[in-house]
């Protein structure tokens, strides 16, 4: 590529030749994701993974995209670009585990107003590490160059995870029977929701985010909001290798639990959270003094602190919360039950009876 140069592109604000430098730099961090099913590497016109699909009678792909939202305003502000990639692995691994599939390969999209091939690259070592985290390949992206429609320090990121599930082991929500225990699994922080309603609140545009704050425990405000999403991939793969019977899973996203635990609910059933084993984080409590928002409007934005809620059956809880610890989910709990009711969610202290 070394004859790849356009004086007339470079007057327009396109950068080739940072570009191949961005690649240069992240082919390390790529390397680290690799897994047998890789065929090829980055640089080509398409990624390609050749998947090991022996002992699968039906196997079924499982596809999921998703990005950091304004998140990504945070990283920008703070000037640290390592660890949104992960946060865009993570909103999409999360998901699609929530069918029990294992993530085979992953692949991103970059959009920035300048490219400077040393912040590309620190965001593609983010999206190596929750690759690596979760198991899977990245095995291909792109990084498009915006001058005249993105600021010069803008930038985005998207990407898109497939994953693969034998078709008679996909969780499936209408298993979910009244009486199942519901787990949860905890968060690390706000992950990747909420952010514009974040931004207001604290208003950080104007307010100093390295100053320690004493009810973060000493963290900054920056560093609290920057943490990255968790992933909750091989503590479910866990699970169903340890042969549970996971009946449903709800990744709590964007919408809160009024949102995303009822996609994993039948109908004429709810789920009941016991609201004293919810571990709240001192994160959203600071949110919502600040912010004078609503218990509600808190618990149909936020995680809450639980960013995974399982059904299992009632009789395999207890092994399940061993195999979960034994997975490094140290904090699982079960926090409420599946009850009759109109697909919704309630928060109380005495579970109503399963008839």
């Amino acid at each position: 590529m070394k004859d790849s140069h356009s004086s007339a592109y470079a007057a327009a604000g396109v950068d080739i030749q940072a570009g191949y430098e961005g690649v240069r730099l992240m082919k390390p961090f790529v390397e680290r994701t690799r897994i047998p099913g890789v065929v090829s590497g980055i640089g080509g016109f398409g990624g390609l993974f050749a998947p090991d699909l022996s002992g699968m009678s039906e196997p079924v792909f499982v596809s999921g995209t998703d990005g950091v939202g304004t998140k990504l305003r945070l990283a920008q502000l703070l000037d640290r670009h390592d660890t949104i990639g992960i946060d865009c692995v993570a909103m999409c691994v999360n998901d699609i585990i929530c069918c029990g599939a294992k993530p085979l390969f992953f692949l991103d999209y970059i959009a920035i107003g300048k490219n400077d091939a040393e912040k590309v690259a620190s965001i593609v070592s983010g999206v190596a590490e929750g690759c690596v985290q979760s198991g899977c390949a990245l095995i291909g992206g792109e990084t498009a160059e915006h001058p005249g429609v993105m600021a010069p320090d803008d930038y985005d990121i998207a990407g898109f995870a497939v994953g693969v599930i034998d078709k008679p082991k996909i969780i499936d929500p209408s298993r979910v029977r009244n009486g199942d225990a519901l787990i949860g699994l905890t968060s690390s922080g706000v992950h990747s929701n909420g952010f514009s309603l974040v931004r207001k609140v604290f208003d950080i545009e104007h307010t100093d985010l390295n100053a320690p704050v004493e009810t973060l425990g000493g963290k900054s405000l920056g560093e609290t909001l920057l943490a990255p999403t968790k992933l909750y991939v091989k503590p479910l793969l866990a699970l169903l290798d340890g042969g549970i019977d996971l009946h449903g899973a709800s990744h709590i996203t964007g919408g809160g639990f009024y949102e995303n635990v009822p996609r994993m609910l039948p109908d004429g059933l709810e789920a009941f959270f016991f609201a004293a084993q919810l571990p709240r984080l001192p994160v959203f409590e600071l949110i919502q003094t600040y912010g004078n928002v609503s218990e509600h409007d808190m618990f149909n934005t936020f995680n809450m602190g639980l960013g995974m809620v399982l059904a299992v059956p009632e009789e395999q809880a207890d092994r399940a919360m061993d195999i979960l610890r034994d997975a490094g989910e140290t904090d699982a709990a079960v926090i409420g039950h599946v009850t009759r009711g109109d697909g919704g969610v309630s928060f109380g202290e005495v579970c109503p009876p399963v008839v």
